[in-house]
This record gives structure tokens, C-alpha cells and sequence, in this order.
């Protein structure tokens, strides 16, 4: 008789998310309820969410509030005592060397941050977020530290999954006893039917149900498109369920999943789909090696973050039409929603805990009330947040506080609504200074944005992502209005990810004394990259035919701009696009301009910077 060891006390955790002069939040997950005491040089009081997900499995929110302010620019040991043992004792690689607990640095100021996004976890690349890793080892002093490690899209990929990466996700469900859930509307009936359905792997678009009319629904939401949801070449493995989302989580952010799986390839796959997984294998078991490493960055250094379409499913709200065939059918609304309860519950909770706490408490109804709370999610307008720091941090939602095309409903969304514009501009005026998180560009390149707007004249503009913010007039009037308004003539960085390459432009507005200086800042993949020759054309061609006195310029909305890019340090050639993987590094001075910016390698060569023109 095969006898099954006991699962760790600790699954995933912790990770320090917000960070205030009284207040820390952190994420744990444990295979029962625990009652971790919170270990730290002075007075606390902490606050304890448990919030089951399966038989084994429950997620510990923590809100610890400090009786005193904290001491700034000085390491501040902690522990978690568990069963009373602390880190040491059951997660050890969580520590330095020669560091008996972790610890993490409360900054005076946000004068040096960390921001990246995409990290797909089957991509060639090394995993960015080492770079974090090794820059905190690195660190001799605690005022040499990031404030923030800011993860601006993407996270997770509950849309482009590896098959491996999908077998351990299963075998994970199935050893923690993840809650099953009906899928109203499936071809399959339940979770259980989904996991062990023929079509599984690899061939998830055959289980989409049809639409009245005999359309089914990728043919509904995309004609034409080659890459439909649930089930293009990137999303044959699309996550389905609140089981198997919860479970990319905990195996993305944590190692100790991995030692409760196995990868041995599923029976039943085709001849194509079993050369595919033997292809993937050694991607996810490379990206699984180096998760201590990932782990212990994240236990010792605050970490904030809001969703981009990926989080959740490609061109996630890219327009009306989306919208409305998306949310009016049972299945794929829930698949939606799946994704999104996760979003809550493992990144939304820790950026803004007051906030999201009331939808917290009713997920202690899942399964039972799913729908509902689903229903409730996607009617949430708070996923934005901010940071009273010096200077502010404002992270933006643009993906579900969009503003809608009135003249067709295919056309693309505005990043942000009226409303959403309008407490962006009462928010940034009179500040002479603020960092403001918007995962998609505001100032892209216009060679790509001209391409995205062709495609969706034509009618096309889900064949090429057309998602930027001068895609919609009147988003990108109100945007760029704001700061022409003469109450934001300060200092103003734009941290963005998305595209999977990265750049930095300075922007001024032409003919104003005292204009408002930007800085459009954009790193971009953290383990994803642009197909090499291709960028290189996209930047030579861009280069070419906007050049500062080329007549194209006149047909941009940005004309009124004068955007000067930054070359890379590392550029060969004059090339604006750098293209690799890694994690961007910005430094701040006092007045919140950006002195130097760096794209950090996650392979751990030379970083690029992004030096200012002499």
C-alpha cells in the first residue's frame, strides 16, 4: 500500500504585499487553517482572513497594523511562527544567507522601484524576476533597496497554458482537493467531467458550447481572427475553472507545490500534442527550478499589482461586441469570472485591502454562491488603487472601466471612461510630481498603433490587439488633455508593460512655458519577448517614417507633443526597442524625475540603460 506523505503546513508565502508606515499586508497559503503569529520588534495587531478553496487549501490574508510608525530606511526583521516553528524551520529558502528571518525595508521616499510585466512561464526566456533576487542579495545597505516591485500585467497566463504546466495544475487539484464546480452551459457538465474529458489537453476549443444560431462561440467572438479564445495555437490549455486558476497561482509563486506533482505526460494525446509536450517540458521544469529564488524576492520585498488581459483571457474587454458576446452565455462568463475571483483573492486583496475586504468575505460562499459573486466582480469599479507615497503612486484600471465605442459597438474601447478620466485628472492636479501605472503604453510606438488602427477600420481589430489608448478619440483627447490642463505642469512617470519589449520616451507639449515633463517608461517582458526580426523592422520602419520631420506626424493625436526617445545603452544599431527579458529599474530624484532607468537581464548580463541625450 502506497503511503502518502503529509502536505506541507505552508504551500505558497508569504509575500509582503502593501507596505505602509502602520500597515503590512501579506499572502499565505496552507493545506489547513492556520494561526500564524506575526513575529516583529514592536507592538501589532493583525488580522486574519482565512478563505478555504479546497479540502487542503486555504488562503491566509494578512493585515498587520502597527501600534507605532515604522523606522524608514532600516531592515525590519519578521517571522511567521507556525506550529511553533518559524520561516527557518519550514520554508528556509525563503532566506539569504547568514539571515536567520527575512526582512524588508520600509523606503522614505519612492526613489527607486522595480516594474515589469508578462511572465509567461513556458517562454525560452530566464525568468525576470530573478533579477529582483539577486539585486536584494546584492543590496549592502537598506537605502540601496526598491521601494516597490511593481508587476503591471499579466501575471499569470490563464490563457496560454503549457501542457505540462496544465498536468501539474490537475495533479495539484486533485492532491489538495480544490473545490469542483458545475459548468453551466459546458459540453461538460462539472469540473471533474472537464479534467479527464479526451479533449483536455490540447483541444479545449472542442468543449466551448454553441451560440443560438449554431455559432459557436469562437467563431462568434473572433471571425476571422486567428488566435479565438479558449482556443487558438496560444490557448488550446485556456484555464476553465476557479480550481484550476487557484492552482496556476500557487505554482507560479511558489516551489513547494512542485514536490506534490508529478509531469509524466497524460495518456490519450495525439502523436502532434505529445512532440508539443516533450517541447514544453524542459521550459516548465526550468521555470519551476528557480521558484525558491522567485519566492524569496517576494518574502522580502513589497510587491503590488493590477491585472492586464492575460490575468483573465486575451483582448479581455477590447470592445463592446467583446463584451456582449462574452458575458451573455453561463460558460463563458464563468470562465471569466473564474479568472477574476483568482485575480481577487491572490493579487486585488493585497493592493488595496480596505477596498476589496467586502468582497472577500463573500467568497467564503464558493462554490455554493458562484455565480453571484461572479455577477459582483464584474460589476466591481474599484480595482484602481493608489499609494500615498512621495511622490503618489496611481495605478490605473484599464480594463474594466473602459469607454465603450458608441458609433460601433466592433470598434476598440477607450483605456479609461469619463468617469475614470475625471478622478485620474482630480487626482494628479496640484501634485507636483506622481508615478502612474497604466499597463498599456499611453505613449506607444506609432508605426505599431498606425497598424492597430488599419486593422480596425478595416474591421479586424482583434487580429492585432488593437488595444492602446489612441485607439478610441475620446479617451485619447481626455488623456492627453489632462495633462495640457495648466494645473499639471509637474513631473509625471508613466510605468507601462504589455507589448513584451521595452523603451523610454520624454515627453514636453509643444508652444507651453511651463509644460508638464513625462515620461512614458515601458518594461515588457518579465519572461516574455517580441519576435526578434520583426521589432527590428517595426523600429527601423518607425525610426524612418516618423521621424521628427516627417509629415506622418500631423496624422498622429500626438502631434501637439514632442516625444524624444531614449536609446538603449546596449542598442547595436540606433535601436530605440530593446528586446529581452527582464525587470526595469527606475530611480527617482527628489522632484520624482527619472534619472536613471535600467532594464535589468533575467539571464543576469549587462543591464540596459535608457540614458538621457547630451
Amino acid at each position: 500500500m502506497t503511503v502518502i506523505p503529509p502536505l506541507p503546513l505552508v504551500l505558497a508565502g508569504p509575500v509582503l504585499r502593501r507596505l505602509e508606515p502602520q500597515r503590512l499586508a501579506i499572502w499565505l497559503v496552507g493545506s489547513q487553517p492556520l494561526q500564524p503569529e506575526f513575529i516583529f520588534n514592536g507592538a501589532v495587531k493583525v488580522d486574519c482572513q482565512v478563505v478555504p478553496v479546497g479540502k487542503h487549501a486555504f488562503i491566509h490574508l494578512l493585515d498587520i497594523h502597527f501600534a507605532a510608525p515604522l523606522p524608514v530606511n532600516v531592515e525590519l526583521a519578521y517571522d511567521l511562527v507556525i506550529e511553533g516553528q518559524g520561516i527557518a524551520g519550514w520554508a528556509a529558502h525563503l532566506l539569504y544567507p547568514g539571515q536567520p528571518r527575512p526582512n524588508f525595508v520600509l523606503r522614505e521616499r519612492l526613489d527607486q522601484l522595480l516594474h515589469g510585466s508578462c511572465r509567461k512561464p513556458h517562454h525560452p526566456a530566464a525568468d525576470g524576476l530573478l533579477c529582483a533576487d539577486r539585486l536584494l542579495q546584492a543590496c549592502q545597505r537598506p537605502e540601496q533597496r526598491p521601494a516597490v516591485l511593481l508587476m503591471t500585467g499579466d501575471q499569470v497566463y490563464a490563457d496560454d497554458v503549457a501542457g505540462p504546466m496544465l498536468r501539474a495544475i490537475h495533479g495539484l487539484i486533485e492532491r489538495l482537493g480544490l473545490f469542483d464546480e458545475a459548468l453551466d452551459g459546458a459540453v461538460v457538465a462539472c469540473s471533474q467531467s472537464l479534467y479527464h474529458h479526451p479533449a483536455s489537453y490540447y483541444r479545449r476549443a472542442d468543449l466551448l458550447p454553441t451560440h443560438a444560431g449554431n455559432d459557436t462561440l469562437r467563431e462568434r467572438f473572433f471571425a476571422g481572427k486567428r488566435k479565438p479564445i479558449f482556443s487558438s495555437s496560444n490557448a488550446d490549455n485556456h484555464l476553465v475553472t476557479f480550481a484550476e486558476v487557484m492552482a496556476m497561482y500557487l505554482l507560479v509563486w511558489s516551489p513547494v507545490p512542485w514536490r506534490l506533482v508529478n509531469l509524466h505526460m497524460p495518456a490519450g494525446l495525439s502523436h502532434h500534442h505529445q512532440a508539443r509536450y516533450r517541447e514544453e517540458l524542459p521550459l516548465i521544469e526550468a521555470f519551476a527550478s528557480n521558484l525558491g529564488q522567485v519566492a524569496r524576492a517576494m518574502a522580502h520585498l513589497p510587491c503590488l499589482m493590477i491585472f492586464d488581459d492575460h490575468d483573465i483571457t486575451d483582448d479581455w474587454n477590447l470592445s463592446a461586441q467583446w463584451e456582449e458576446t462574452a458575458y451573455g452565455h453561463p460558460f463563458s462568463r464563468r470562465i471569466i469570472g473564474n479568472a477574476l475571483l483568482g485575480y481577487l483573492l491572490c493579487q486585488a486583496w493585497g493592493n488595496d485591502p480596505d477596498g476589496c475586504n467586502g468582497l472577500v468575505e463573500q467568497c467564503q460562499a464558493v462554490p455554493r454562491q458562484q455565480d453571484e459573486l461572479i455577477g459582483e466582480l464584474l460589476r466591481f469599479q474599484g480595482w484602481q488603487f493608489n499609494l500615498p507615497t512621495e511622490p503618489p503612486l496611481l495605478v490605473l484600471d484599464t480594463r474594466t472601466r473602459r469607454w465603450r465605442s458608441e458609433s460601433d459597438l466592433g470598434k476598440p474601447s477607450g483605456l479609461l471612461d469619463w468617469e475614470a478620466l475625471c478622478e485620474l485628472q482630480q487626482a494628479l492636479l496640484d501634485h507636483p510630481s506622481a508615478v502612474i501605472v497604466s499597463p498599456a503604453p499611453l505613449f506607444g510606438v506609432k508605426l505599431i498603433e498606425a497598424v492597430q488602427k488599419l486593422f480596425s477600420w478595416l474591421g479586424y481589430p482583434l487580429l492585432v490587439d488593437a488595444e492602446n489608448w489612441m485607439a478610441h478619440r475620446g479617451a485619447a483627447q481626455v488623456i492627453l488633455n489632462i495633462f495640457r490642463h495648466s494645473r499639471t505642469p509637474g513631473h509625471y512617470v508613466i510605468l507601462s508593460g504589455d507589448v513584451h519589449y521595452s523603451f523610454v520616451y520624454e515627453v514636453l507639449i509643444r508652444h507651453r512655458q511651463r509644460s508638464p515633463h513625462l515620461w512614458q517608461v515601458t518594461s515588457s517582458g518579465i519572461k516574455n519577448e517580441f519576435p526578434r526580426r520583426l521589432l527590428d523592422v517595426l523600429d527601423r520602419l518607425n525610426r524612418w517614417l516618423y521621424a521628427p520631420r516627417s509629415p506622418l506626424n500631423w496624422f498622429t493625436k500626438r502631434r501637439q507633443m514632442q516625444v524624444t526617445p531614449r536609446t538603449p545603452s546596449r542598442s547595436k544599431a540606433g535601436e530605440r526597442l530593446w528586446n529581452g527579458a527582464g525587470l526595469g529599474q527606475v530611480f527617482f530624484d527628489e522632484q520624482g524625475r527619472p534619472v536613471r532607468v535600467f532594464q535589468l537581464s533575467a539571464d543576469g548580463s549587462e543591464a540596459a540603460e535608457f540614458a538621457r541625450r547630451k
